[in-house]
């Protein structure tokens, strides 16, 4: 397989190129279906096969702008996408971004780049994890219970975003496509906080500020992703950015990724349709945990089971992705037959 190895001379190693487009194409499916940009594979995925983090992390922000452009794309046509809660957050962002990349290069001047930012990883990745699954096994015990006699489900209270709605600091905003009123406030400091952890963890903050959106600032799922791809967006160009005047980018690796993450961001994205809300949450927690844990291996040191574990888990997640795409594609053939006989039948009559 050396045949395919090419040199990278920014990051200053060998690296092979169908692995970089393996790479792309997986996190491009998970991406346009999760609404994020897919660092929870591809900076550990680099850091394990032999990017230096700082480099995996320049990296994959570079690769990761350039990916959720086509993603961003589809699900504005599915009107997914609220662009003016969007750029609400972008200034919070950016600003944390750059706080965040001031952070990572303190660390790796004093050497601790490496062993940090994989703790810090672990343990955000296992609590996002487990509050998603959380919610989502709380949903299936409701309407468990609901089922049995059709009554309506018993009240739970306000949640978390219908409490932080109430908080009436000007300017007040309307987020049409989402359907919620808050301060615009709010987003601003989502977008803070995922800007900070985004640029310290090499993600596009897709991880923490889908959740976020859904949790804090009340977005439905579907709009959720949507929004958070088009942050993602703007995310990554402005950390390709930042890390590539640190010299931290290696374009050509992220240029080899993006090919395969044009065609899987298509696939992720369009099977969004086909999936409810809370079907992909649970998806999305048991990336998050398996992410978790690829991590964690590769803190102990346990390189041979931490590789094969992070890209297994990719390809397998991409594979059920498209399984789900071909099905209610499927499903919607069907249904459009059956629709034409009984119109055929009720004609014939």
């Amino acid at each position: 397989m050396d045949i395919f190895n090419i040199y990278l001379p920014i990051a200053g190693i060998e690296f092979n190129v169908l692995l970089l487009l393996l790479i792309g194409t997986t996190v491009g499916v998970c991406g346009g279906f999760f609404g994020i940009g897919g660092a929870w594979i591809v900076t550990p995925a680099l850091n394990i096969f032999g990017f230096p983090m700082p480099y995996a992390i320049g990296t994959d922000l570079a690769h990761m702008g350039g990916k959720s452009i086509v993603s961003t794309i589809r699900h504005s046509k599915f009107g997914n996408v609220d662009v003016a809660l969007a750029v609400s957050m972008i200034i919070g962002t950016t600003v944390g971004m750059e706080l965040g990349a001031k952070l990572v290069m303190y660390l790796e001047r004093i050497g601790l780049a490496e062993s940090v930012i994989r703790k810090a990883y672990v343990v955000f990745l296992f609590l996002i994890g487990s509050y998603v699954l959380y919610d989502y096994i709380t949903h299936v015990v409701k309407k468990r219970r609901k089922a049995p006699t059709g009554a309506p489900t018993a009240d739970y209270g306000e949640n978390i975003a219908q409490k932080l709605h109430r908080i009436n600091i000007p300017p007040m905003i309307n987020f049409k496509t989402s359907g919620i009123r808050c301060s615009m406030w709010l987003p601003v400091l989502v977008g803070l906080v995922t800007g900070i952890v985004a640029s310290v963890l090499g993600v596009g903050g897709g991880f923490i500020r889908m959740p976020a959106l859904i949790y804090l600032v009340g977005c439905p799922t579907l709009v959720a992703v949507g929004t958070d791809l088009f942050e993602v967006m703007i995310t990554g160009a402005y950390g390709a950015f930042t890390y590539g005047v640190k010299g931290r980018v290696d374009l050509i690796a992220a240029m080899w990724m993006l090919i395969g993450a044009a065609i899987g961001a298509q696939l992720g994205t369009v099977a969004v349709k086909y999936v409810r809300g809370y079907s992909i949450r649970l998806l999305f927690a048991v990336t998050i945990f398996i992410a978790c844990a690829s991590v964690l291996l590769k803190q102990l040191e346990l390189q041979t089971p931490s590789s094969v574990m992070i890209l297994t888990a990719g390809i397998v997640i991409s594979l059920v992705i498209i399984g789900l795409l071909i099905n209610g594609i499927r499903r919607e053939k069907a249904s459009a037959r059956a629709a034409q006989k009984s119109l055929s039948g009720t004609g014939g009559k």
